[in-house]
């Protein structure tokens, strides 16, 4: 294995665009060898003669890309290195199709049609390859877009690690600790991993105290973050361990939360895409929403703000239609003290919470209070489906450190516990079992199921308060 799991997750989207290209290339052909007059209206691929080069070159030419290193260094890559991948490859499919061509006797191909083909798709390869490095590339200047990673290990393992993978891999990271395991603390690491927003935990093991990295990869395990270990003698309860690549050196990886695959890609597809479509479905509501807050309390805002805890705990602004009154952060500490709390646990949940106005406690029995939320699906702070944010002043509360690994997912707009009724749910432990145990068995189909029931449960308000 040469490759890292997500490395070969972005070769093999790449090589599925190269393959449409290939289709595009032989298609323009045809437009080209018609538009100059040689070609009739139904006739843009050399009709049946022609139509058998996609059955081949479709398929081979990713495969032969890949073959002489096309998708590698794909951030780093000199133009001429493409330039040359890309004539070779050419080249092989130019003698390929051309045996096949003699053997099959189909000499009445447009010969026209099959050479411009080839010389547009060089083209597109070779645009889609710089567009692909200059994108990737200007990801890296954002210190957002980087990867948050710690390294653990000695001070030598840790500086011959990064030395051995270079700075083409480490271009992606934004190292913000290099852990020295003779001084470590597993209360400092703690802390670190929970504010500093990190993602990912390398440990450079070879020689160091077991039991200190066990401890740390518990720390990992408990909060949802990736551990990836140079070394095969770490065992876990909850994680799941799986062997991947960093450059060409094997780490073994301890994974508590839902593997980068297809059905994750889709999901994020489907987020994008769908909430700029429920946003327009329900754009009456949003007036609806809003004409009654301004006439309920002329003068506030109609959109309600607050800093909740995204994945890993990064802080983001979520936005929901106002249904308190304005002033009712500053009322929270009194409300708590008058009337209690119905949630145990960090989180305060109270049924006919006084600073609800009228009109607010509409919007919260249709849910339509939380429509806002697809604003922050759409810029990617959210999903339509996960475990629902909290404020950060409720996560920093947090009493047990195994309730932080809710964050390792992106929060949702609904859930289980929203799904099925939230108010007869008075137990945070029972909470977070419920979001531990979608983050467990996270599946399209899942999302799905969570989704179906959440309509009837905003139509007959089902636990909504």
């Amino acid at each position: 294995m040469t490759h890292s799991r997500k490395d070969s997750f972005v070769s093999e989207g790449l090589q599925i665009t190269d393959a449409l290209l290939v289709f595009i290339s032989f298609w323009l052909a045809g437009l080209i060898r018609f538009s100059v007059g040689l070609g009739a209206e139904n006739d843009l691929l050399g009709g049946e003669s022609l139509s058998w080069i996609l059955f081949i070159a479709v398929p081979l030419t990713p495969l032969a890309l890949r073959q002489f290193g096309f998708y590698e260094q794909l951030r780093n890559k000199s133009l001429t290195k493409a330039v040359s991948q890309i004539f070779q490859v050419l080249l092989l499919v130019t003698l390929i199709l051309s045996s096949f061509l003699v053997f099959s006797k189909q000499l009445d191909t447009r010969r026209l049609t099959f050479g411009f083909g080839l010389l547009i798709l060089g083209t597109l390869l070779f645009t889609r390859d710089r567009l692909t490095q200059l994108w990737l590339n200007s990801r890296l200047k954002k210190e957002s877009d980087q990867e948050r990673v710690v390294i653990v290990g000695t001070q030598k393992e840790t500086s011959d690690l990064l030395a051995h993978f270079g700075s083409g891999i480490t271009t992606t990271w934004n190292v913000v600790e290099q852990l020295d395991l003779a001084t470590f603390q597993v209360g400092d690491f703690f802390e670190l991993l929970k504010n500093e927003s990190v993602s990912r935990v390398i440990f450079a093991a070879g020689s160091s105290e077991f039991d200190k990295v066990a401890l740390a990869v518990e720390a990992c395990e408990l909060q949802g973050v990736e551990a990836w270990i140079s070394a095969s003698f770490i065992s876990s309860l909850i994680a799941r361990p799986t062997f991947d690549v960093i450059g060409n050196k094997p780490m073994l990886v301890l994974r508590s939360t839902p593997e980068l695959s297809w059905a994750l890609l889709f999901k994020a597809a489907v987020d994008r895409v769908g909430a700029p479509l429920l946003i327009l479905a329900t754009s009456p509501l949003w007036i609806f929403a809003a004409i009654g807050i301004r006439w309920s309390d002329p003068g506030a805002p109609i959109l309600f703000s607050q800093m909740r805890a995204g994945r890993y705990g990064k802080p983001f602004r979520i936005w929901k239609f106002r249904t308190m009154v304005a002033n009712a952060p500053e009322l929270l500490d009194q409300v708590k003290e008058d009337h209690g709390n119905q949630m145990d646990g960090p989180v305060f949940k109270l049924k006919n919470d006084p600073r609800i106005f009228p009109f607010g406690a509409l919007l919260r029995k249709l849910s339509i209070d939380e429509l806002p939320q697809l604003l922050n699906v759409f810029s990617g702070e959210m999903s339509l489906v996960g475990p629902r944010p909290l404020p950060t002043y409720e996560v920093d509360a947090f009493s047990e450190i195994t309730y932080r690994r809710r964050l390792s997912v992106k929060p949702g707009i609904t859930c289980e516990w929203q799904a099925g009724g939230r108010n007869k749910i008075t137990s945070f432990d029972e909470w977070v079992k419920m979001d531990l145990e979608y983050i467990d068995n996270w599946s399209l189909l899942l999302d799905l199921k969570i989704l179906l029931k959440t309509i009837p449960a905003v139509l007959f308000s089902k636990g909504a308060s």
